[in-house]
């Protein structure tokens, strides 16, 4: 019997280990992928060759990856002999972000319909050439073919620095590492309680006053970027076909910029101080708009996400205000919910005057905002029923459940640092395992309205660098795959092969990695 046993334990080994072998070794794992039975050479005599202008962006970036990882310098030409690698616009299938990959001993050609599905082609090369075998001067590629399209337009992650600082070189480390696993959704939670991150021309103490402090230590000096920064952060995120979407927090965790200018301060909770915007001034309007004004200008993305959660953590003092009751008598407003939609409906109005479209966390699904300009954010994993409105009023809906999306989770049951849901958390397995067709309320005639995905990295325990690493290595990649690739083509084992792989590049790159194998 135990024979028998062993005997079938072998021949499943083998089995995986050879499906392991003959994948692609991709993350996140292409739609369509054959191995081919040929090597490319590539060194310094290799050429880039680009005829469209669009695309000598993205020829630039693979010049410079190359230079920087693997120490080759290419040029880039328009014309040259077999081999080189050849990048093109063709305009097929219907996936704007669809790319096709060939690669034989004498050419690597990648093409998509625009310079965004290019760059995708760029990236599956990247990763290709870094496991080949290499030295000084050349790599040798094992050749694929490819043929490759996303599965969700969203394919997010959120950086909370209101509670931690870390800085533009943290920020552009990151956005290497989105770029390398395809993800194109960088959202930036720039305000909020302890401090405000973001230079506001017009109201300098926003950043002098409020910036000061962290979730840890209200004694920090003032730490934020400079609206120079915000745009070299802007440009970077986009050369890697990344959409920065920046966040301003409202009419609750406001109270860093409270601290700053408490003249528009609707008060808060004694857990909760000056937690809230004042509702009732009709100068809180103005004052917000002038910020969103300035925030919007910095961002081409043309997209404001106002929070708008959890404002009952400290609105105790509106029923008490006169200011509120007198907004409440003039606008029949019955309610401290329904002051909370009508500034929201404000503010709202504000943003779609500058022609930008209304983000906001899963509460606005209860109000009626025109859904062509507003996208929800369900983040309430127990309140399944918000997801069911949002979709139901024709929102377009981000996902981004705590469970398996908010990362300030641990990724193992012994870890201590970081929170729990009661006994649960967010493994590397459940992010990967994620299925949006698995949830209540998603429907094959609702699905379209789901963007993608989103995890977001809170980080009230992520005091430093080091800490922010272990909770977001590897799970990004993870979500990458989710995010990506087709249920059909997720193969957790398959994936964990090649992810095993990458924790050699997060060494290289000094990255204090989670490895949920060493256990």
């Amino acid at each position: 019997m135990r024979s028998v046993v062993f005997y079938i334990l072998l021949l499943l080994f083998t089995q995986i280990a050879t499906e392991a072998q003959n994948a692609c070794p991709i993350i996140p794992q292409p739609q369509q992928s054959t191995a081919v039975n040929e090597t490319f050479l590539l060194n310094k005599h290799t050429p880039v060759l680009v005829e469209e202008e669009s695309l000598q962006p993205v020829a630039r970036y693979l010049q410079q990856q190359l230079l920087v990882q693997h120490r080759i310098p290419l040029s880039i030409q328009t014309k040259a002999a077999a081999p080189f690698i050849k990048l093109s616009l063709v305009k097929k299938g219907n996936s704007e972000e669809a790319y096709q990959l060939a690669m034989n001993a004498k050419q690597i050609h990648i093409t998509g319909a625009d310079s965004r599905a290019v760059f995708y082609g760029v990236i599956s090369l990247l990763q290709l050439t870094s496991g080949s075998k290499s030295s000084d001067d050349h790599l040798l590629l094992h050749c694929w073919n490819i043929n490759d399209a996303p599965l969700l337009g969203w394919r997010g992650l959120m950086l909370d620095e209101s509670r931690h600082f870390f800085g533009m070189e943290k920020v552009k480390s990151i956005l290497n590492w989105m770029a390398f696993y395809k993800l194109n959704r960088f959202h930036w939670h720039l305000t909020d309680e302890p401090a405000w991150r973001i230079e506001i021309k017009k109201y300098p103490r926003l950043t002098l006053v409020g910036g000061i402090g962290s979730y840890t230590n209200p004694d920090v000096p003032a730490q934020f970027y400079t609206q120079q920064q915000i745009a070299e952060v802007v440009r970077y995120a986009a050369e890697r076909n990344i959409t920065v979407i920046p966040e301003i927090d409202m009419p609750g965790h406001a109270t860093a910029a409270n601290m700053a200018y408490p003249a528009f301060s609707g008060g808060g909770s004694e857990k909760h101080p000056e937690f809230t915007f004042h509702p009732g001034k009709e100068g809180t309007y103005g004052y917000l708009t002038d910020i969103l004004r300035e925030v919007n200008a910095l961002f081409p993305s043309n997209m404001l996400h106002l929070g708008g959660d959890e404002v009952s953590f400290g609105n105790d003092k509106w029923m008490a205000d006169t200011d509120v009751k007198s907004l409440m008598a003039r606008k029949k407003l019955a309610t401290v919910q329904e002051v909370e939609q009508y500034f929201m409906q404000r503010m709202a109005d504000s943003v779609y005057s500058m022609n930008a479209k209304l983000l906001a966390w899963d509460e606005v699904a209860n109000m009626n905002f025109p859904t062509d300009k507003t996208i929800v954010f369900w983040w309430r994993h127990d309140k399944p029923d918000q997801l069911a409105t949002a979709l139901n009023k024709g929102y377009t809906t981000v996902l981004c459940p705590r469970l398996p999306f908010y990362f300030d989770f641990v990724q193992d049951s012994t870890h201590t640092v970081g929170r729990k849901w009661g006994k649960a958390y967010s493994p590397l397995k459940d992010v990967y395992d994620f299925n949006i067709m698995s949830l209540p309320g998603v429907t094959s005639g609702n699905k379209k309205q789901v963007l993608g995905v989103q995890a977001n990295v809170w980080t009230e325990t992520m005091t430093n660098s080091y800490r922010l690493d272990f909770m977001l290595y590897p799970r990004i990649a993870a979500l990458a795959e989710t995010a990506w690739s087709s249920e059909d083509k997720k193969n957790y084992t398959l994936f964990t092969h090649n992810l095993k792989q990458h924790f050699t590049l997060y060494k290289n790159e000094g990255i204090n990695y989670f490895d949920p194998f060493k256990q």
